[in-house]
C-alpha cells in the first residue's frame, strides 16, 4: 500500500559509531514540525493524496491566499509545501503531525532534493569527458570537448549533445538509502551515505521503490497524537500494574500479619496447656502483702 513520504531538511554529514566499532557516514535530516495541511481525494480531485507542510515561515511573508489555506488547516504557516501520493486508505487527517518513527533503522529509502549549483562547467566536469591531448600539436584546447558533429550531412548540432553549461541546481534522486538511527525526540532520521542538495535544503523522502515493502512499517504514518496515546496508555497500565502490584504486598502483610498473630496465640495456648498439664493442682503464688512484717 503506497504512503506518504516526508519533507525533511538537510542538517549535514557526521559519522556514527555501531556497536561493533565500525564507523558509518551518514547525512542527518531534521523534520521541523511536519503536519499535513490538506487532503486530495478522487472525488473532489480526480486523484488520493496528502500534501504536507514543513519549517516555519513568517506570516507576514506568505500571501494572503496562503495565510487563509493554513488557516483552513488550522496550522501555522509552513515553509516549504509537498504533496505526495497515497492509497485511499493511507489518508491522514489535517493536521495531524508526523514524527521520525515513520522509518526505522534498516529501512531503504529514496531521496530526492535539488543538487549543489556549480555554474558554468566545462565538459570534463560536467560529463566526464577525456579532454584533448596535453601535446601533439594541441594548444590552449586542452580540456575542450572536441567535435560536435558530422560533415555537411547532417549539417548541424544534434539535441542534447553533451558540451559544457550550467551544471548543477537539478533535482536529483538517489535510491536505496539506508536508514542507520532515528531520533523521535528530535526528530532527526540519519541516512547513510550522502544526500542530494546543500546544507539547510529541503529533501523529500519516500519508501525504496526498487527494495521489497518491509513487513513492520506503519500505516498510514508514524503521528504524534498516536505516540501520545500510546505514551498515556502505557503509562495507565504502569500505573495499574503498580497498583495491582502494592495491593498485593498489602494483602502479602497482612496474611503474614494474621498467620503470625495465629502462631503467636497458638503458642501461647500450647505453653498454657503444658503448664496445666505438668501441675494442675498448682496454687497461685502468694502476694508480697501477705508475707511477714519483717520480710516485707
Amino acid at each position: 500500500m503506497l504512503r506518504t513520504g516526508i519533507i525533511a531538511k538537510k542538517l549535514g554529514m557526521t559519522r556514527l559509531f555501531l556497536e561493533d566499532g565500525r564507523q558509518v557516514p551518514v547525512t542527518v535530516l531534521q523534520l521541523d514540525g511536519l503536519q499535513v495541511i490538506a487532503q486530495r481525494t478522487a472525488a473532489t480531485d480526480g486523484y488520493t493524496a496528502v500534501q504536507l507542510g514543513a519549517g516555519e515561515a513568517k506570516a507576514k511573508r506568505t500571501t494572503a491566499a496562503m495565510r487563509g489555506h493554513f488557516a483552513k488547516a488550522s496550522v501555522a504557516p509552513k515553509r516549504k509545501i509537498v504533496e505526495f501520493r497515497v492509497a485511499e486508505e493511507n489518508l491522514i487527517n489535517v493536521g495531524e503531525e508526523i514524527t521520525a518513527d515513520h522509518y526505522f533503522s534498516g529501512q531503504y529509502v529514496d531521496i530526492a532534493g535539488i543538487s549543489i549549483g556549480k555554474g558554468f562547467a566545462g565538459a570534463m566536469k560536467r560529463h566526464n569527458f577525456g579532454g584533448l591531448r596535453a601535446s601533439h600539436g594541441v594548444s590552449v584546447s586542452h580540456r575542450s570537448h572536441g567535435s560536435t558533429g558530422q560533415c555537411q550531412d547532417p549539417g548541424k548540432v544534434f539535441k542534447g549533445k553533451k558540451m559544457a553549461g550550467h551544471l548543477g541546481a537539478v533535482r536529483v534522486t538517489t535510491q536505496n538509502l539506508q536508514v542507520v538511527r532515528t531520533d523521535s525526540e528530535r526528530g532527526l532520521i540519519m541516512v547513510k551515505g550522502s544526500v542530494p542538495g546543500s546544507k539547510g535544503g529541503w529533501v523529500t523522502v519516500k519508501d525504496a521503490v526498487k527494495k521489497a515493502t518491509p513487513e513492520n512499517l506503519i500505516y498510514p504514518a508514524a503521528l504524534r497524537s498516536a505516540a501520545r496515546e500510546a505514551a498515556r496508555l502505557a503509562e495507565e497500565a504502569a500505573a495499574a500494574a503498580a497498583a495491582e502490584e502494592e495491593a498485593a504486598r498489602e494483602e502479602a502483610a497482612r496474611l503474614a500479619a494474621e498467620q503470625e498473630a495465629a502462631a503467636l496465640a497458638e503458642a501461647e495456648a500450647s505453653i498454657k496447656s503444658d503448664k496445666d498439664a505438668a501441675d494442675p493442682n498448682a496454687e497461685e503464688p502468694a502476694s508480697n502483702d501477705d508475707a511477714p512484717e519483717g520480710d516485707k
